[in-house]
């Protein structure tokens, strides 16, 4: 007999899932905990540390300031090189996997979670999600929102302010509300020259 697949699961999978189930309840309620706790601590190791323990999996180079906040901690995933500046939420109830040397700015929001449209829905407190991909190399201004269900390539830059709805690939500059592209990312020829273009602003 195939066993019946819990809440988790059915919210790691996108679909419409039971918030007040007692697994996601405890969980959120341990994370907030435990977030209190760590965007308090001014031991940078500690804190990042702590940080670390909490998520799925990330690489041993990782740098978060405070007030780093999420739902669960179970579905984040990030590669190694990973840096964020101050006031990072992402809400994972869906995975949100970001790659290889990555840098946000400060308030980056990354939002996996769906509301239906209508209120019917709504009020019956419908919930399900979609994932988060960020490719390597990503770099994101101060104030980056990114919506649920979108995948960012390789050395994708978005600027800061911009709200990212939809998908794109490798190598390019986004920006705007909604976020489109305004550039390609250029090929550094020399290290004077990739020194230059790490000082251009988006």
């Amino acid at each position: 007999m195939k066993a019946m697949k819990t809440q988790r699961e059915i919210m790691m999978a996108g679909e419409n899932y039971n918030q007040f189930d007692p697994e996601l309840i405890a969980r959120r309620v341990e994370i907030r905990q435990q977030l209190q706790k760590l965007n308090a601590e001014p031991d940078n190791d500690k804190r990042n540390h702590g940080f670390q323990d909490l998520l799925a999996d990330s690489g041993p180079h990782f740098f978060v300031e405070s007030n780093f906040r999420f739902d669960y901690g179970w579905n984040i995933h990030i590669g190694d090189h990973f840096y964020a500046n101050y006031d990072n939420t992402f809400l994972d109830t869906c995975p949100i996997t970001i790659g290889s040397h990555c840098y946000f700015g400060p308030d980056v929001g990354l939002y996996t979670p769906i509301h239906p449209l209508t209120p019917k829905e709504r009020n019956a407190d419908v919930e399900l999600g979609a994932p988060i991909t960020i490719g390597d190399s990503a770099w994101f201004g101060g104030h980056v929102t990114v919506l649920p269900g979108v995948t960012l390539g390789n050395n994708v830059v978005v600027g800061a302010g911009s709200v990212v709805t939809k998908s794109f690939g490798d190598n390019v500059v986004i920006a705007g509300n909604p976020a489109r592209i305004i550039k390609r990312v250029p090929e550094a020829k020399s290290s004077v020259e990739a020194a230059e273009l790490n000082t251009q602003k988006v």
